[in-house]
């Protein structure tokens, strides 16, 4: 339980320049050590690339006793204050805000946001003691609200005020929204949770959106934990609503998510659109990370390290899993039916076996290397790297049908195994595998090093038909029957093209614009990717016009049949009931 700090950081946060996307930070060091030093997180928990966010921070001054005192900078994010221990040390600097994303900070005239870690100053030898942040009314906006999943100690009715923090991390674990917001709440597992809109139109149905979000909250809570209550007294999702956006960053007791606001549900709609399917798995996938992730975590995040990146070969685990849950938990919820969840399987699966990184790269490696591979894609990531997100759901899949077709345990117990094997706390691969072996009866070491840590397809088609799912094969969309990935928006420009496809032995590379085709000695333009087929019938053998660095090239492309894509089909309903239904 967060307690008020005796002798703490304290931080004063204040909107002072909107116009100018600036916030103003006041820290107050009660009890400094001499030569203090101080420093900005690289990296904010959940997204694992450094992001140097002491960048955006600007005019770092430092006074005691009503004097200025030296601050020396020591490397990119570290400074040191030349004080002396016995008075107060009060720091002031500001911070661009201007990352309209869920991992940085954002200030504009419309609404605040922030991480503390983008905008607190971690202080050197007071990490573990506790903290204090207040949040300042902005005069100019009077209409304002603010938003955390931090303690109150001393606030108002619009949520601004004072709130502690057991320690630093739980200060960078709790995302603050300011601005004017929808706001409503409601009880899931009898704890209350509150949800924050951001930027929503006039036709948003809130109603039916928390409504939605509570049976998400109810299922993962069962899930977990069948009649207990959860691991945290209230929960905040904080949706920031765009013209065009999605992600999410899962916090202790607290979610921050971005969507397109076409995606919400609008008043006097009752279908459930793509979009809107898609934003409660958001959703799901975030509210799951509570536990896979926050609390059951990689043994090498029992300590941030927040000047590094912090390595595990786990994520194919906790984000993997997690992506598999996300979809399967909305089923079980009665949230979407069926089809609908064979139609996100079918996507899923689709987009592993159309990387051909998955022959290159395992999803252990791929988890070690995300902080340079999965969150800095080019034109050859799909040929070099596999995503531990869609891959690690599949695995997922694997294990759980492999459990349920032996009979003697099925991903969910062992889930729920490894939270009380573990005490909700740091976890191995080892723990895992002996988790399988407890309830599966046998080691699973095989199926380990060749789905994990080796490079081999999966068996999903015999899993998958043996809870009564059709795997059918339909013909593959242009794109990938060429092995290519382009974009349409002026011109057809190739974003990646895959290895061994047949776009690459023509001889074609990313960046190029597919201008046209010559067919039986007769040239075309094209508009779309898509006219291809039009101009070229029933030729097998075309050549395409590309543009290179302005140079016209012509390239003679073979056009292959017989690429294949995935489609499941449900042929046996009551044989997937127990995978697909109530949970065991």
């Amino acid at each position: 339980m967060s307690v008020r700090p005796a002798a703490g950081p304290h931080y004063r946060i204040e909107a002072a320049d909107p116009a100018a996307h600036l916030f103003h930070v006041t820290l107050t060091i009660t009890q400094p050590q001499a030569a203090q030093k101080v420093a900005l997180p690289a990296w904010i928990p959940g997204s694992y690339l450094v992001r140097e966010f002491a960048r955006h921070l600007l005019k770092l001054s430092a006074r005691q006793d009503g004097k200025a005192v030296a601050v020396q900078q020591l490397d990119k994010a570290t400074w040191q204050v030349e004080c002396v221990p016995s008075s107060p040390l009060v720091l002031v600097y500001e911070v661009y805000a201007f990352d309209n994303s869920v991992r940085a900070a954002w200030l504009d005239s419309q609404r605040g946001f922030f991480n503390a870690t983008s905008l607190c100053l971690r202080v050197h030898g007071q990490a573990q003691e506790a903290h204090e942040l207040e949040l300042v009314a902005p005069r100019a906006f009077p209409h304002w609200e603010a938003a955390t999943g931090l303690e109150p100690l001393k606030t108002g009715k619009r949520g601004f005020g004072t709130y502690a923090a057991a320690d630093y991390d739980e200060l960078a674990d709790c995302p603050v929204e300011m601005g004017p917001f929808f706001s409503a709440e409601f009880r899931a597992g009898g704890v209350p949770h509150r949800v924050v809109v951001a930027g929503a139109a006039a036709s948003f149905d809130g109603e039916r959106m928390v409504g939605d979000m509570q049976k998400i909250c109810e299922a993962q809570i069962r899930f977990w934990h069948d009649r207990k209550r959860p691991p945290f007294k209230s929960y905040l999702f904080l949706l920031n609503v765009v013209d065009d956006g999605y992600g999410g960053l899962e916090h202790r007791n607290s979610t921050a998510l971005i969507a397109s606001r076409r995606d919400l549900p609008r008043a006097g709609e009752t279908r459930m659109s793509e979009g809107y399917v898609t934003l409660l798995g958001l959703i799901s996938h975030e509210y799951f990370h509570t536990w896979n992730v926050k609390r059951l975590r990689p043994a090498e995040f029992a300590q941030y390290d927040y000047t590094r990146e912090n390595y595990t070969q786990l994520l194919w685990f906790f984000e993997g899993f997690t992506s598999y849950y996300d979809d399967l938990l909305l089923k079980r919820a009665g949230l979407i039916d069926e089809a609908t969840y064979l139609k996100l399987l079918t996507k899923t699966a689709n987009q592993v076996l159309q990387t051909p990184g998955r022959e290159v790269q395992s999803v252990a490696q791929a988890s070690f290397d995300a902080w340079v591979k999965y969150y800095r894609q080019d034109e050859n990531t799909a040929n070099a790297t596999v995503s531990y997100y869609t891959k690690g759901a599949l695995v997922a899949l694997c294990f759980d049908l492999t459990l349920r077709a032996e009979g003697q345990a099925n991903l969910d117990q062992v889930m729920r195994a490894l939270w009380t094997r573990c005490k909700a706390g740091p976890m191995a691969e080892a723990d895992f595998a002996a988790v399988l072996k407890e309830l599966g009866g046998r080691g699973y070491h095989r199926e380990l090093a060749s789905w994990v840590h080796g490079v081999r397809e999966l068996p999903m088609k015999e899993l998958l038909e043996q809870q009564g799912v059709a795997v059918m094969e339909e013909p593959s969309q242009l794109q990938q029957r060429l092995g290519v990935r382009v974009t349409e928006t002026s011109g057809i420009v190739l974003k990646n093209v895959l290895r061994g496809g047949a776009a690459e032995q023509a001889g074609l590379a990313a960046n190029d614009e597919f201008v046209g085709v010559e067919v039986a000695g007769v040239a075309w333009r094209l508009a779309k990717l898509d006219d291809l087929l039009l101009y070229a019938g029933s030729h097998r053998k075309v050549t395409a016009i590309v543009a290179r660095d302005r140079r016209l090239l012509r390239l003679e492309l073979n056009l292959p049949a017989g690429v294949t894509t995935w489609r499941l089909v449900m042929r046996d309903a009551a044989r997937a009931q127990s995978w697909l239904g109530p949970q065991n």
